[in-house]
């Protein structure tokens, strides 16, 4: 039976529980060879059912992703299953066969214990190694302890057991207050790696109980994760099962207006995406690339996407060198057409100091101290428009490298 929705609002107030109408678990099924917990379960307890997604513009992509592409096209699902420990990826016909039957034994879970859904109502995410089948013999079992142990106050449970190289959960919410109600957007993410943009870089269930419609829904995601999660790029690699996903209870009974709701939803995909880059693997400094001055967004992001994934940029700031010239001429990469400026008239800012002035020397780059703290503030201004957008990244380092060279060893 359903948890009454207005318990998950009060009694937990950050995750993705944190709105009414959701309940979470979060269990050990075996997948992973340490023994921490890597199955979540995420179930929509209405009264409305609405669902949208974004997902991976990688070519490659997961048999999780294929499913949930169309699951999720009618714009209403009723859970999500996720996993760690295995991607599910590169797995041929089988790999979707087993995304079929995780989604058909949670539907046959939830309808027994009272739920009524469908398979195709249910929404399948995977992450961990790629090319590797997944051990249903580990999974399916793990799916009945996730049903068994759903509740309103297990977000945080839901969080953990998507982690894979993550060293933290995940978690944010927002609460809105209208005519003395009041309704909220809460969710959780995982990612520290192979965080790039083209979508939204991770894996993420975000979910709220404002009413909205299914197209309300499917706009205010893609707006949110477009000025967010699609605007760090950690190390320019973009995965194949890249996930976000948007529940809507309508439990609180409020249907807030579209421009409202996008931005409480953007608030929290903010704060997802900068706990994702803060956790990033082996990374020392959070960088900040914020182009302005440019004939257009495209044009400034462009460059500022340039900035993010020059590794002698990223090596640079990792050994607090404020090595200007390595982004004037990750800048320079970007041809014309796309972002047209004078490269004589170009400035770059480092925390403040104008160390390139109009495309040349400007102030001693000994005053940038870039040890003092972990954020770093790229300022590069065209001079060629109005325009303006900011890409976050991180710094290159040793673990980094250590990290992702052992990764499936």
């Amino acid at each position: 039976m359903s948890h009454p929705p207005e318990m998950a609002a009060q009694d937990h107030p950050t995750g993705v529980t944190a709105a009414a109408g959701f309940r979470a678990a979060g269990v050990t099924a075996g997948l992973k060879t340490s023994g921490a917990p890597d199955l979540a379960l995420v179930v929509n307890d209405g009264p409305e059912h609405v669902a949208a997604a974004v997902l991976t513009t990688n070519r490659i992509q997961a048999a999780p992703v294929l499913w949930t592409r169309q699951a999720v096209a009618d714009g209403q699902a009723r859970a999500v299953v996720l996993n760690s420990g295995g991607a599910n990826a590169c797995t041929g016909a089988p790999g979707f066969q087993n995304t079929h039957t995780t989604a058909e034994r949670t539907a046959t879970l939830l309808t027994a214990a009272g739920e009524e859904i469908g398979p195709i109502d249910v929404l399948v995410c995977s992450t961990g190694l790629i090319g590797e089948q997944l051990d249903m013999a580990a999974l399916l079992p793990g799916l009945d302890q996730a049903v068994a142990a759903l509740d309103p106050g297990a977000g945080h449970d839901a969080a953990v057991a998507i982690m894979t190289t993550d060293t933290v959960a995940k978690q944010a919410a927002v609460t809105r207050t209208a005519g003395g109600s009041a309704w909220t957007v809460g969710g959780m993410a995982k990612g520290a790696g192979m965080l790039a943009p083209a979508m939204a870089t991770m894996l993420s269930v975000i979910t709220t109980d404002a009413v909205l419609t299914p197209d309300v829904a499917r706009e205010a995601l893609q707006a949110a994760t477009s000025r967010t999660f699609d605007r760090i790029d950690s190390d320019g690699c973009m995965s194949t099962n890249d996930t976000v996903i948007l529940l809507a209870s309508g439990a609180s009974g409020i249907a807030p207006g579209a421009e409202e709701f996008t931005a409480a939803l953007t608030e929290v995909c903010s704060s997802l995406s900068q706990q994702l880059l803060t956790d990033a693997e082996g990374a020392s400094h959070d960088i900040a690339v914020e182009v302005r001055g440019a004939s257009s967004e495209t044009a400034a992001l462009a460059v500022a996407r340039a900035i993010t994934r020059s590794n002698l940029v990223k090596t640079a700031i990792f050994g607090n060198d404020p090595n200007w010239g390595r982004i004037l001429a990750s800048a320079g990469t970007v041809p014309a057409e796309i972002a047209p400026y004078e490269p004589h008239e170009v400035d770059v800012s480092v925390n403040g100091v104008l160390v390139c002035r109009a495309g040349g020397v400007g102030e001693d780059r000994s005053l940038v101290d870039l040890a003092a703290a972990r954020e770093v503030s790229i300022q590069v201004d065209l001079h060629a428009g109005d325009a303006t957008a900011t890409v976050w990244t991180n710094d290159l380092t040793h673990d980094y490298v250590h990290e992702n060279s052992a990764y499936s060893t």
